[in-house]
C-alpha cells in the first residue's frame, strides 16, 4: 500500500479532495468495513484531518467549542483546547463550521466568530487574532466557515473588510503580511495555485472571484459573479490553466481560463446549469468532475437535500451520467435517497481510482471513479439519525467520517488489521432514522435560514384572524342553537380547542393551495397561552372546587409549557428561524387576556349575558393577539431585514 503524508487539510493535501493512497479495497464485507473506533463528540459541522496518528476535528459541546486531538488509531482523546463558548447551541446550525489545518508543527484553526488560533501539537495556544472583528470582515454572517489555508508560512484567508477582502498572516508569529481587495467575504477558502510558474491565491467571495500575488496580496485579476445576496461554500477546482467553479441557487457551474499573457486575466469558457454545489464540494479524477448536483436553493440540515449524483466533463460540460431523477428535481415527491443504488446528497474524496461518498443520511458508498456509468461497488450505514455534511478524510487505510455529533474511523485497506486491534461491525454504531417534518409545512421556505417578509407576516397574521373568527363563529352558533348545553366555561373551553385544532392543520392546505409558505402554529400557541391565563389563580383556598380549580390550572400551564417545547423543537428539525421569536411575543397578550378575564368576571347573570359576554371575550381575544403578534413582529424586524422579496 502506498500511504500519502497523512491528509492535513480538509481538502487533502492538493486541496483537491483527491488523495495519492493506494491499495485500498475493491469492496467490502457484507456486513460493512471494520469499524476501528466510534466517538461522541457534540456539535458541530467540522470535518477530520489526520496526519501522524493523530486526527483532528472542531466540536462543542455545553461547555464551550473545542479543538480536539485524537489518537487516530483508536479515537481516545489526546488533548483539547477550549477556545470559546458553545456557539448557537439551540440555533438552526449549532457549533464550529470549519475544520483544523496541519502545517509543519502547528495546528490552525478558525471560529465561528472570525477569530484565527495556533496551536502546538500538543494543544498549547502560539496566538490568535480576532480578524472578522478587527478587519469589519463581511460576508459571513451565518458564521465563519474557512477553514486556514496554510501555505509558504503565510496562514490565508478571507475577511472580507475593507482593505483586507483577504489577509495572509504569518503562520509563526500571526503578524499581518499582506491584506488586499475590498470584497465582503464568504465561506469558500482560499485556494493556491500556480498559474504559468507564478503563484497565486484564489479566493472565491461573495459576489466577486479574485487572484492575488501569493507572495505580496497584490491583486492580480478580478471576476464580478453577482450582485445582491449571494455566498459560496464549495470548493473551485483547478487543472492549470482552468478553473471550475460552482455555487448553490442553482446557479449552475463554470469554467474559467486564467493566463498571465499580457497580464493576469480569467476569462469564461463556458457555463452551465448542471452541478449545482452547496457544501458539498466535487472532485477532478482523469478529466471527469463527479459532485452532488443540488436541485434546491440550499441545502437541508432536516431532511435529504433533492438533486442528482452526477459526472461531467471538465473541459466541455457534458455531462457523462447521473445518478438520480433529474425530471423531478423540483417535485416535493423526490424521494431519490430511498431508492436502492442512488447516491443522494453526498460528500466526495477520491482515492485509488474510487469514489468514497457519505451522504447526508449516514450512508458510506465506495463506487469505481468511472466516467462511463455509476458503478456502486459497497455500502454500509455508519452514521444514521442525523443530516451530516462533513467531508471524509483517509490515511494509512484508514476512512474517518463525522457528523454533527459523532466519530467513526473504518478500515477501507487490503491488508489485515494490526495484531490486537479489535474492530467493531457497522451494526456495533449506534444508529437511527431521519424524519422527515416537512410534509407538516404544505411548502417550506425555499431558504433555509429564510426570515419571514413583511408580506409573510401580514398573511400569517390574517389567517390567525380569520382561524379565531371561524372558531368564535362556530362557538357562537353552538351557544345560540344549545344555550342550557353549552355553559360559558365550556364555550371558551371548545373555542380554544378550535382554534388549536385549526392552527395545527389549516397551516399545509393553504400552503399548497397558495404555493406560499402560509406558517399558522404562531394562533395555536397563541390559543394554549390564552387558556394558560384564563385558567391561573393566585388565590389560595382550601374549599374542594379551588382544589379542582387549582390542579385545571396546573394541568393547563402544563400544557402550554409542553405545547412551546414541542414547537421548539419542530421548528428546529424544519429549519425554521421563527423557533424563538412566536415564544418571545407572550408578555405582550397579557393585558388583552387580563381584561378579557375581568370582562367575564363581572358578568353576574351567564345564562343571560353569555352571547354578549362570548362576543366581548372574542373581540378581547382578537385584540391580545395582535398584540402578541406585534411584538413578534418586532423582535424579527429587529433581527432580520424583513424586506420582500
Amino acid at each position: 500500500m502506498l500511504c500519502a503524508d497523512g491528509w492535513p487539510y480538509i481538502r487533502g493535501e492538493s486541496y483537491d479532495g483527491v488523495s495519492t493512497e493506494t491499495g485500498l479495497a475493491n469492496k467490502w464485507p457484507v456486513q460493512g468495513p471494520p469499524v476501528l473506533w466510534v466517538k461522541e463528540l457534540g456539535q458541530g459541522y467540522s470535518s477530520i484531518v489526520v496526519r501522524n496518528d493523530r486526527a483532528y476535528t472542531q466540536y462543542q459541546t455545553i461547555a464551550g467549542q473545542f479543538v480536539l486531538c485524537m489518537d487516530a488509531a483508536t479515537g481516545e482523546t489526546v488533548w483539547s483546547y477550549r477556545y470559546d463558548w458553545p456557539f448557537e447551541m439551540t440555533g438552526l446550525y449549532p457549533g464550529p463550521f470549519s475544520t483544523p489545518t496541519l502545517f509543519e508543527d502547528h495546528v490552525y484553526f478558525t471560529t465561528p466568530a472570525g477569530d484565527v488560533g495556533c496551536l502546538t501539537l500538543t494543544g498549547k495556544l502560539v496566538w490568535s487574532r480576532e480578524l472578522k472583528k478587527e478587519f469589519d470582515g463581511q460576508g459571513t454572517d451565518f458564521g465563519y466557515a474557512c477553514s486556514p489555508t496554510v501555505v509558504d508560512g503565510k496562514v490565508i484567508l478571507p475577511v472580507g473588510g475593507r482593505g483586507a477582502s483577504i489577509v495572509a498572516l504569518d503562520a509563526k508569529s500571526g503578524e499581518v503580511v499582506w491584506k488586499s481587495g475590498d470584497e465582503p467575504a464568504s465561506y469558500t477558502p482560499i485556494l493556491p495555485i500556480t498559474i504559468e510558474g507564478q503563484r497565486q491565491v484564489v479566493g472565491y467571495l461573495e459576489h466577486d472571484m479574485v487572484g492575488c500575488d501569493l507572495a505580496t496580496g497584490k491583486q492580480l485579476w478580478k471576476k464580478t459573479l453577482s450582485r445582491g445576496y449571494d455566498e459560496h461554500s464549495a470548493w473551485p477546482i483547478y487543472r492549470e490553466p482552468m478553473l471550475w467553479t460552482s455555487a448553490p441557487f442553482q446557479a449552475g457551474s463554470h469554467l474559467w481560463k486564467l493566463t498571465t499573457d499580457g497580464g493576469s486575466s480569467c476569462q469564461e469558457v463556458w457555463q452551465i446549469d448542471l452541478m449545482s454545489n452547496d457544501v458539498s464540494s466535487s472532485v477532478l479524477v482523469d478529466g471527469t468532475i463527479y459532485g452532488f448536483d443540488l436541485a434546491e436553493a440550499q441545502s437541508k440540515a432536516h431532511r435529504p437535500s433533492r438533486g442528482a449524483f452526477r459526472a461531467i466533463d471538465f473541459l466541455t460540460g457534458e455531462q457523462r451520467w447521473a445518478n438520480g431523477d433529474a425530471e423531478v428535481r423540483r417535485s416535493a415527491d423526490f424521494t431519490e435517497n430511498k431508492a436502492s443504488q442512488v447516491v443522494g446528497h453526498a460528500s466526495v474524496i477520491a482515492a485509488d481510482g474510487k469514489l468514497f461518498l457519505l451522504n447526508d443520511l449516514g450512508d458510506l458508498i465506495l463506487a469505481e471513479a468511472n466516467p462511463n456509468q455509476y458503478v456502486e461497488l459497497a455500502r454500509a450505514r455508519v452514521l444514521g439519525g442525523e443530516i451530516g455534511w462533513a467531508t471524509p478524510a483517509i490515511d494509512h487505510g484508514r476512512l474517518f467520517v463525522r457528523n454533527r455529533s459523532r466519530a467513526v474511523c473504518l478500515y477501507v485497506g487490503t491488508g489485515n488489521l494490526t495484531e490486537g486491534v479489535e474492530a467493531l461491525a457497522v451494526s456495533d454504531l449506534p444508529q437511527g432514522a431521519v424524519r422527515d417534518y416537512s410534509r407538516l409545512l404544505g411548502v417550506e421556505p425555499e431558504y433555509a435560514m429564510d426570515a419571514p417578509t413583511k408580506r409573510w407576516l401580514l398573511n400569517w397574521y390574517l389567517v390567525g384572524v380569520a382561524i379565531l373568527s371561524v372558531a368564535g363563529l362556530a362557538v357562537l352558533l353552538a351557544r345560540i342553537a344549545a344555550p342550557q348545553m353549552l355553559v360559558t366555561n365550556q364555550a371558551r373551553s371548545l373555542f380554544v380547542v378550535i382554534t388549536f385544532v385549526l392552527g395545527i392543520v389549516v397551516g399545509p392546505p393553504a400552503s399548497l393551495l397558495t404555493q406560499d409558505f402560509v406558517f399558522t402554529w404562531p394562533v395555536s400557541l397563541f390559543i394554549v397561552f390564552a387558556a394558560a391565563v384564563h385558567r391561573s389563580d393566585l388565590r389560595r383556598s382550601s374549599t374542594a372546587k379551588s382544589l379542582t380549580d387549582a390542579r385545571r390550572s396546573r394541568m393547563v400551564a402544563i400544557l402550554f409549557l409542553l405545547t412551546c417545547a414541542v414547537y421548539f423543537v419542530v421548528c428546529r428539525r424544519l429549519s425554521l428561524v421563527t423557533q424563538w421569536t412566536f415564544l418571545c411575543g407572550f408578555p405582550a397578550a397579557i393585558a388583552g387576556l387580563l381584561l378579557d378575564r375581568y370582562a367575564r368576571a363581572r358578568t353576574v347573570d351567564a345564562s343571560r349575558n353569555s352571547v354578549a359576554s362570548l362576543v366581548l371575550s372574542w373581540v378581547l381575544t382578537q385584540l391580545a393577539f395582535a398584540m402578541y403578534f406585534a411584538l413578534t413582529a418586532g423582535l424579527l424586524a429587529m433581527k432580520y431585514d424583513l424586506s420582500d422579496r
